[in-house]
């Protein structure tokens, strides 16, 4: 039978944090003890008149409660376990983002560019979705599927972070090829519920792309547009071999000034029968292009899910209660008993 483990509640797991601040407070702590018991005296004499002092069972106290509340943050995170995976039906639609991943994004018109803009944009749009499902396409000279459509939204910021500039060999924006890719890319015999949105500064170098746009929207296909960038244009950073930071330059040695192509986007959205948004540095436009598309109207989802989960946090808690039962009867002085076996051995401080 397969099974998925997760924590109901992740954001307790920061809790973890404070571990290495205990074990660095703890270090500090020691250091300056040892330094105002040698103001009494030197070593040999601290250890005769403070004979059942050990400072490894000191040590070991301390591990077992770092242990116990490393665990008890565990139990209060809620871990689960699904035990049976069963495939549900909810409404939603599906959607393909065809991210732009040209040279001309690197340019920062928008902070901290345009690609990682609209990367962290689209980043939120995933956190917004509940039974949709999200494909995404990169594009430049050529087009390539990124990751297909699905409704695993980890599995989607997973991708997304993997973006970059050289992902795709060939240089270029080909808008019209990304539209033909996402065309094919839906779900088969999936013929309602379906958007393309492309994210670009719309510095096509092919030809096609109203003409796809067109095909797209006789289809059943609505294609939103967003533009990012500026129309007066800035040049696209690069770093040199030595590290500084330069700018693109063309065959005759002038800059390159990237300006955003709105009149073409424009009629790529109209084509498809959507919206065009231009991005700002507030905005990305994506949160207007998600409310249009919830308007459509939704279809069946199948989505397979673990639909039980049985809670594990009362183990944790047991045991954590078991290391501080531990800790509690542990003694920081030597126990003639144990000192005799030698267990923690004879090292006095």
């Amino acid at each position: 039978m397969n099974s998925a483990f997760r924590f109901e509640d992740e954001k307790v797991l920061i809790g973890l944090a404070i571990i290495p601040l205990l074990l660095v407070l703890y270090l500090i702590t020691r250091r300056y003890q040892k330094r105002q018991l040698l103001k009494w005296g030197d070593q040999l004499l601290l250890n005769r008149l403070m004979p059942d002092f050990s400072s490894t069972r000191t040590f070991v106290k301390l591990v077992i409660w770092i242990l116990a509340f490393g665990i008890m943050v565990l139990a209060l995170a809620r871990p689960q376990f699904g035990t049976k995976l069963s495939e549900v039906k909810r409404k939603g639609i599906e959607m393909i983002i065809a991210l732009d991943v040209s040279n001309s994004m690197m340019a920062e018109d928008i902070q901290p560019n345009r690609l990682e803009n609209a990367k962290m944009a689209i980043g939120r749009l995933v956190d917004r979705l509940e039974n949709d499902k999200i494909g995404l396409i990169v594009f430049a000279g050529d087009a390539y599927i990124q990751m297909p459509v699905t409704t695993d939204y980890m599995a989607a910021k997973l991708f997304l972070n993997s973006i970059n500039t050289q992902i795709v060999p060939k240089q270029g924006t080909a808008i019209g090829s990304a539209i033909h890719l996402a065309m094919r890319s839906f779900t088969p015999n999936s013929d309602k519920s379906r958007a393309i949105v492309m994210i670009t500064d719309g510095e096509n170098h092919e030809e096609g792309a109203i003409e796809a746009a067109k095909e797209a929207g006789d289809a059943g296909i609505i294609i939103h547009t967003i533009g990012i960038g500026s129309a007066q244009g800035v040049p696209i950073p690069v770093t040199s071999a030595s590290g500084q930071k330069d700018y693109r330059t063309d065959y005759e040695g002038k800059v390159i000034i990237s300006k955003l192509n709105e009149d073409l986007l424009r009629q790529i959205a109209a084509a498809g029968g959507g919206t065009y948004v231009r991005a700002t540095a507030s905005r990305t436009g994506l949160t207007t292009i998600l409310d249009e598309m919830n308007k459509m109207e939704k279809q069946e989802i199948q989505m397979k899910v673990y639909s039980e989960y049985d809670e594990q946090f009362v183990y944790y808690a047991g045991f954590a209660f078991f290391l501080l039962f531990i800790d509690f009867i542990l003694n920081s002085r030597k126990n003639k008993w144990l000192q005799s076996l030698q267990i923690f051995g004879k090292r006095n401080m």
